[in-house]
């Protein structure tokens, strides 16, 4: 398969040859920026999709003529003729990244931080990033839980079977006996109950693997395929996906199935974090970015703060603007850390900002509005403001607001740059910080 057409957030995709060469834009073929066109149109027409499709905006720029403008999903589009666009991250790395390796490292985990991201258990260094663009590498790790299910063996069920048999097997079914055998005497129309593996799981997994069988374009892929397609010879694949998903409970038996039936749906029944398909496409794959970050700097601050006495909450609950006449308009921070008597609230933003103190360094208004309530409603100066470090931040002095007024707390925003591709030592940079 061709190698996807390759962009990052915040790129701007234009479809004007003139412009090829120009580092301000990317440039994709005339006929693939036409699809792409179509398809971002589609969806903004779309009620129903419209806010989540707000991660490309069509636009138009005097002699460029139409843009298209990606920011906050990353991601991987097929359109129905085959081409992909994948978007990855605009993670800052101080170095130069060949084939974008280093980026989808980074971002695979901190997809695994995601609470219903279905390949938590997933290892890292045995996939071939450097070769697959990110769809042949969702479809990689599942086949990486194939390969343990089968090297933990396929489970087996009883399974009702009906059939006409030459002896006598469990239970006689007398209409059909009668009506098959009025010439046959010999034979017995008979329900018994064999072991088999055609379960539900199995018959779903093996479904999953032959729609890979036609969607991958990577040769490894392929072959790890046919592999695990032999250990499940005795398996029919699915005739109805909706019945089978819900037959299926995952329990202590089946826990082996655990991973690969979240990742089942998302393959077969377009079921996942965001995915979009229409007439201009035949998948889509994208996540959100402002969730996917919140997500891994909670999960890395509950590591690397927990050892020292914090507790840390994502998503905090409990708090409202208003309590009067009835509690109204809830306040959810990112992440509150409480230690003894003390209680900081942090937010993450997943925003580039820039050098400019003039206007405020690309900090919203709104943003600040809604720290100003944290440190009301949950009594405390501690506010932190938690963007991605990226290159024009770096090495720039701490940024930091006062507010002072009647009331006894007196507020005080932080803004501290998170390095996500060495985020540990960034964290406890942070926990100096704050400690």
């Amino acid at each position: 398969m061709k190698k996807p057409f390759e962009v990052q957030e915040f790129d701007t995709i234009i479809g004007n040859k003139e412009y090829e060469h120009n580092d301000k834009y990317k440039y994709m073929d005339e006929k693939a920026f036409a699809d792409l066109n179509r398809f971002v149109r589609e969806f903004t027409a779309n009620e129903d999709n419209a806010d989540v499709l707000d991660f490309m905006k069509v636009g138009l720029k005097r002699n460029v003529g139409d843009v298209i403008t990606i920011k906050n999903y990353v991601g991987l589009i097929q359109m129905k003729n085959g081409y992909q666009v994948q978007i990855l991250p605009k993670i800052y790395l101080g170095e130069a990244d060949a084939d974008n390796k280093r980026t989808k490292e980074v971002f695979l985990n901190m997809l695994k931080s995601m609470k219903d991201f279905p390949g938590k258990a997933f290892n890292t260094t045995s996939l071939k990033v450097d070769r697959m663009n990110l769809y042949e590498l969702f479809i990689n790790m599942y086949l990486q839980e194939v390969r343990k299910l089968v090297k933990h063996g396929l489970k087996s069920a009883y399974v009702n079977v009906e059939e006409n048999l030459n002896y006598y097997k469990g239970k006689l079914l007398i209409n059909q006996h009668i009506k098959s055998n009025l010439a046959h005497k010999e034979r017995f129309y008979m329900a018994h109950d064999e072991f088999l593996l055609d379960r539900p799981e199995n018959r779903i997994v093996k479904s999953t693997l032959l729609k890979l069988q036609r969607l991958t374009g990577s040769a490894e892929n392929s072959k790890e395929i046919r592999q695990a397609l032999v250990a499940f010879e005795l398996v029919d694949p699915s005739k109805n996906y909706y019945s089978d998903f819900s037959k299926i409970t995952i329990d202590r038996n089946t826990k082996d199935y655990g991973s690969l039936i979240p990742w089942s749906r998302v393959f077969l029944m377009n079921k996942s974090f965001s995915t979009f398909s229409g007439e201009t496409t035949s998948r889509a794959l994208l996540f959100p970015m402002e969730s996917v970050y919140e997500s891994y700097v909670a999960m890395k601050m509950k590591k690397v703060f927990g050892p020292e006495g914090w507790h840390v909450s994502s998503q905090d609950k409990g708090k409202y603007l208003f309590e009067e006449p009835t509690k109204k308009f809830k306040l959810r921070p990112d992440i509150v850390i409480k230690n003894g008597d003390r209680i900081v609230v942090l937010d993450t933003k997943w925003k580039k900002l820039v050098p400019d103190p003039r206007i405020n360094y690309g900090i919203s208004q709104a943003d600040m509005y809604q720290m100003y309530a944290y440190s009301k409603k949950y009594d405390t100066s501690d506010i932190w403001l938690l963007y991605p470090l990226n290159a024009n931040m770096k090495d720039k002095p701490p940024i930091h607001y006062l507010a002072t007024d009647v009331s006894s707390i007196r507020t005080n925003v932080n803004v501290f740059f998170v390095d996500v591709a060495n985020i540990d030592k960034s964290l406890e940079e942070l926990k100096e910080r704050i400690g």
